[in-house]
């Protein structure tokens, strides 16, 4: 089995997918941080591909930043100077070959993760 990456976004302060939302992954190695690809969300909330496909996959550390603030600003939300949440950094391990769900779900002054499925 080989692995790959994908992320789910959902507002949780309006019960809907986050659509629009600019997603940049990045691979940690030590001190050095390479982005790899940008990408947006659909109307459900998920990247029309895989963030990091089974032919791109490697293990080690990595690094999904969602901004937050610009998909917040796009929808309307209110803005607080500055932004509560503008750029939400997610850094995780990927120890193994298989799927890793790394879902956000956000609100203008929270968000949460976990390794979904």
């Amino acid at each position: 089995m080989s692995g790959y990456l994908t992320t789910h976004v959902l507002d949780t302060a309006r019960g809907c997918p986050a659509e629009g939302l600019k997603i940049d992954l990045f691979r940690i190695d030590g001190d050095s941080r390479t982005h790899l690809k940008t990408l947006s969300t659909n109307d459900d909330g998920r990247t029309d591909e895989q963030i990091l496909p089974a032919a791109e996959f490697e293990t080690g550390v990595y690094e999904l930043v969602f901004h937050a603030g610009d998909y917040l600003n796009a929808i309307g939300t209110p803005a607080e100077n500055p932004r509560f949440l503008d750029i939400v950094p997610l850094r995780f391990g990927m120890s193994e070959a298989s799927h890793y769900h790394v879902p956000l779900l956000l609100s203008p002054f929270g968000y949460s993760t976990y390794r979904g499925s």
